[in-house]
């Protein structure tokens, strides 16, 4: 592996630095008070190509690969974590339309997607029921003439009140566990689709998460991706580099703080020299930047073999494993190291350690992630 950035990817992780710098920290911290979804930021970024990074041209992407995307997504993370999660599923689900919907159903949303006409894409999988366990999916999806109709709730869906296309799981055949499961195109704005209720969170504000239900929602044969019964694969296929996406995202948030906290040691002075040069603080400086450096490196590594076509699912899993752990703990030195300032919201370390505590969750926890490096370690053990 090369570790050296390719002019393209550099030209994208600018590009996605300026925007972070211009664009998302300007108003990050009103955003955080408010609550306010970024439509107009979503919008300026699609205009700077950072919807489809790894979508082909063809559909209107920049095709720049999965490293230049996680190196953007650091970017982006570190000037706003909340908008980072909102374009981290946008570039997800148009990245799963593009590779695997049909051509008829690509061209249909993925340009629309990440040129901003669609202003956010959704990837609802999760169940007030079924969050890690998909079996226990609910939602179902019964042929009728001409398409399917779709019944069922989700939980914990990112931008769900503000997607203008979102892709959906559910059950069409209720017998046979995760080979029953099937996955479908949705329009945001489908007959039936309600959203119940928007959820109130500890961190990332900026970002909406939505239950949804789904009563009645037709949508037409050619709505189905793949073949039914073929939607658990597509759901781990995206899984798998949704956690590349969002172990980027704990890296940007964590470097925010990183960088936050040393400026606040190098200017607050006690005993007569600034805090840094107390080997206590230093020390905890020391070793956080130490864990940011493994991480991004673990996580370039998978957003590699990614890009190359090679194996990545226990790459990715180690990845998001270190990473959030690690920008968790990050997060919280960095809180430290800036005391009685650190826990009020005139500085954004407070702010940094509650939107990071999420990614040790969604695209599955930390513990799911110990399940699967550990089924992979069995694997190449047998």
């Amino acid at each position: 592996m090369d570790f050296a950035p390719t002019e393209e990817q550099l030209l994208v992780q600018r590009t996605a630095r300026d925007a972070a710098e211009r664009i998302l920290l300007p108003r990050a911290a009103a955003r955080d008070l408010s609550s306010e979804f970024p439509l107009a930021e979503m919008r300026e970024l699609a205009a700077l190509g950072l919807l489809g990074i790894a979508v082909p041209e063809a559909l209107g992407g920049a095709d720049a690969g999965t490293v230049a995307y996680s190196l953007a997504l650091q970017e982006l993370a570190r000037g706003d974590g909340s908008v980072a999660v909102t374009v981290s599923v946008t570039n997800m689900v148009a990245e799963l339309i593009a590779k695997y919907g049909s051509p008829v159903l690509a061209e249909a949303w993925v340009p629309r997607l990440v040129s901003g006409e669609l202003v956010a894409g959704a990837f609802a999988l999760s169940e007030p029921q079924a969050g890690s366990d998909s079996a226990a999916m609910r939602t179902t999806a019964t042929k009728i003439d001409g398409g399917w109709r779709l019944d069922g709730s989700k939980q914990w869906i990112t931008s769900g009140d503000h997607a203008g296309v979102m892709v959906a799981w559910a059950k069409t055949d209720q017998s046979a566990g995760h080979k029953g499961i099937s996955a479908f195109v949705v329009p945001g704005d489908a007959k039936g689709l309600t959203v119940a209720r928007l959820e109130e969170k500890l961190g990332l504000h900026g970002s909406s998460t939505a239950q949804l239900v789904l009563d009645g929602v037709e949508v037409p044969d050619d709505a189905l991706m793949g073949v039914p019964g073929g939607g658990f694969a597509l759901a781990m296929v995206a899984l798998d580099g949704g956690r590349i996406g969002i172990a980027s995202q704990a890296i940007g948030i964590a470097r925010g703080a990183l960088e936050a906290a040393v400026r606040y040691a190098g200017e607050r002075h006690t005993m007569g020299q600034a805090i840094i040069k107390h080997q206590g603080i230093g020390a905890m400086l020391a070793d956080a930047a130490t864990w940011l450096d493994a991480a991004t490196l673990m996580t370039l590594r998978a957003a590699y073999l990614k890009q190359h076509g090679q194996p990545y699912t226990q790459q990715a899993a180690m990845a998001k494993l270190f990473a959030t752990e690690r920008a968790w703990q990050i997060c919280d030195i960095a809180l430290q190291v800036h005391g009685g300032y650190g826990y009020v919201r005139d500085f954004p370390v407070e702010r940094a350690l509650r939107d990071v505590r999420a990614t040790r969750i969604y695209e599955g926890t930390s513990e799911i992630q110990r399940i699967v490096i550990a089924r992979g370690l069995l694997r190449t053990a047998g």
